[in-house]
């Protein structure tokens, strides 16, 4: 049995059979219609969600699955105190597999320990989201037709954003890789990532506070938000959370070709006049979600469709 609670364990070849399987499921959806029958996925969202929750709900139900859980801790026993540890010992009586998100970190590794399931990390406080790497990762391989040689900008909360660290984790597997990371001082990327991953590892990258002046060598901008469930002192937030908002008059100088990402919910830094611009890749990705989030729950389940 495996689990998913970083990016990290599944190795490159992996990843590449994984969006493999993902990209034959939007060739030929009927073919996994029926995939799942029989099975039933646990979505434990102790935190709120709309794309990564719905996402795995869509997943399992294409695959001809069904779905049970909970979209808050308030709904849930946790709200009378019972411990991630007792709940998955009671989900693992009910489920073939669940996904869980939750604002402490570590709480889906915790969960693993004690699960009869295959747990997915659904995103653990401001430190990983493996799934929405994989399908960062299927959105830029698609678009690009490669994971390899490319500047990638990371722009907004570096700090608290857990899509960012999840994402730089995967991509300094590959070759030829730089970062340009375009934050204010004070959402800089986290210490322990810069040392410990980018140094580590001695992937190239620059610390920008400027976005226009990054844009003309950028091949992908991954936007995120400020993220005010992350911030202690509202004043902060509000001071932080128009640092950088992308416009057309900012792309005048960007690749024709380059990609935006953002892992959504949007708040206000894309405006809506940069949803036309064909480089505009982010619903986009949000479709691709449910397409890895299937092949995964294949993977983890251990089903091969024939044919």
């Amino acid at each position: 049995m495996r689990h998913l609670l970083s990016p990290l364990d599944f190795s490159v070849d992996e990843l590449n059979r994984l969006m493999d399987l993902a990209g034959d499921i939007e060739a030929h959806p009927v073919k996994y219609s029926e995939a799942c029958k029989g099975k039933k996925l646990a979505t434990l969202f102790y935190e709120p969600s709309t794309r990564t929750r719905l996402s795995f709900e869509a997943a399992m139900l294409n695959l001809g699955g069904s779905v049970l859980g909970f979209s808050s801790a308030d709904s849930s026993s946790a709200a009378k105190g019972e411990s991630v540890s007792d709940t998955i010992r009671v989900i693992s009586c009910y489920a073939d597999i669940c996904a869980m998100r939750h604002p402490k970190e570590g709480a889906p590794m915790v969960a693993a320990t004690k699960s009869r399931i295959p747990v997915i990390n659904a995103g653990d406080g401001g430190h990983q989201h493996p799934t929405q790497t994989l399908t960062d990762l299927l959105t830029i391989r698609s678009l690009k037709g490669r994971l390899d040689n490319m500047t990638v900008g990371l722009c907004g909360d570096l700090k608290f954003g857990r899509t960012v660290h999840s994402l730089i984790n995967a991509l300094v597997r590959y070759t030829g890789i730089r970062f340009v990371l375009i934050s204010p001082e004070e959402l800089r990327v986290p210490s322990y990532i810069r040392e410990n991953v980018l140094d580590a590892n001695h992937i190239p990258y620059e610390e920008v506070r400027d976005l226009e002046t990054a844009m003309p060598s950028l091949d992908i901008l991954y936007m995120t938000r400020v993220q005010k469930e992350r911030f202690f002192n509202e004043e902060e937030y509000i001071r932080m959370k128009d640092c950088y908002i992308l416009d057309k008059s900012k792309l005048e100088n960007a690749k024709p070709d380059m990609s935006i990402l953002h892992p959504l919910p949007r708040v206000n830094e894309i405006s809506v006049e940069v949803d036309d611009d064909p480089r505009a890749a982010y619903f986009q990705q949000a479709q691709y979600g449910v397409y890895i989030r299937m092949a995964l729950i294949l993977t983890l389940l251990g089903i091969s469709v024939e044919g």
